[in-house]
């Protein structure tokens, strides 16, 4: 069995497929828990399993990684993620991963309603939905410690142009996150935010070059973050070692 701050934890990780959710997938895993990789792209998610988790099969004590298809903005496809995973472990994650997310870019005065709709369904709504399905069935289980933790953003703290849809959904998910925390801790489940700033995801790919130097700028460290440097705070805040962490909002952001 690994030995490691998550030992013997089951995690759920939504957007596990590439960029954060991928390396939370890797350093969990290498702390010992069991990850149920969740992606719209199937394929993604069972290439994280495959390729980027650390153990081998059963050496948890647990069961083995697996991998799910996921939209996290369908509610009836949250639920059933849910009955999968209770069906094939007997029992809920007590570490739950949001970090789906996307963008739909565009200045204000040009953003079309449908792209708006888009990107708060997935990153605010399915936030929601899986946060609200699976600490249900943490609540019902009695677990004696449940960790949540939502990946926002810190443009959700200070705007940037052309993202007035991501922004709003990234600060909605820190607002959704400390009110839960509130409402939760009597459960014995703890909910956190995380602000990751400019790190090297698929997402960021997205930015024209001359834009992102600019970026690196104003980044004290000079340099974009690694998806694993998020994913280790991810990992604290889903183990013991934060255990009177709740309700916060962590940037990391290279001091951006």
């Amino acid at each position: 069995m690994v030995a490691g701050i998550v030992t013997g934890r089951l995690a759920f990780v939504t957007g596990a497929g590439s960029g954060i959710g991928r390396a939370a997938c890797q350093v969990l895993s290498r702390e010992g828990a069991t990850v149920i990789a969740a992606d719209r792209n199937y394929d993604q998610a069972v290439e994280t399993i495959k390729k980027h988790t650390s153990l081998a099969h059963g050496s948890n004590g647990i069961g083995d990684h697996s991998a799910l298809e996921l939209d996290v903005s369908d509610s009836k496809a949250v639920q059933n993620a849910l009955e999968q995973t209770l069906k094939l472990y007997k029992k809920p994650p007590t570490i739950v991963i949001n970090s789906a997310g996307i963008t739909r870019d565009n200045w204000m005065l040009k953003l079309s309603e449908a792209d708006y709709d888009s990107v708060l369904d997935v990153n605010l709504k399915g936030t929601f939905l899986v946060m609200q399905a699976f600490a249900r069935a943490m609540t019902e289980a009695a677990v004696t410690s449940g960790s949540i933790v939502n990946i926002s953003s810190i443009v959700g703290k200070y705007g940037n142009i052309g993202q007035t849809n991501y922004c709003g959904s990234k600060a909605g998910v820190v607002g959704m996150s400390q009110a839960a925390a509130k409402e939760l801790g009597k459960f014995n489940i703890r909910v956190n935010a995380i602000l990751p700033g400019f790190i090297n995801t698929p997402i960021v790919d997205t930015v024209p070059e001359k834009v992102k130097q600019g970026i690196l700028k104003l980044v004290p460290l000079g340099r974009l973050g690694s998806p694993v440097e998020v994913a280790e705070i991810i990992t604290f805040l889903s183990s013991d070692k934060s255990s009177f962490i709740t309700g916060a909002a962590i940037d990391v952001t290279g001091g951006y």
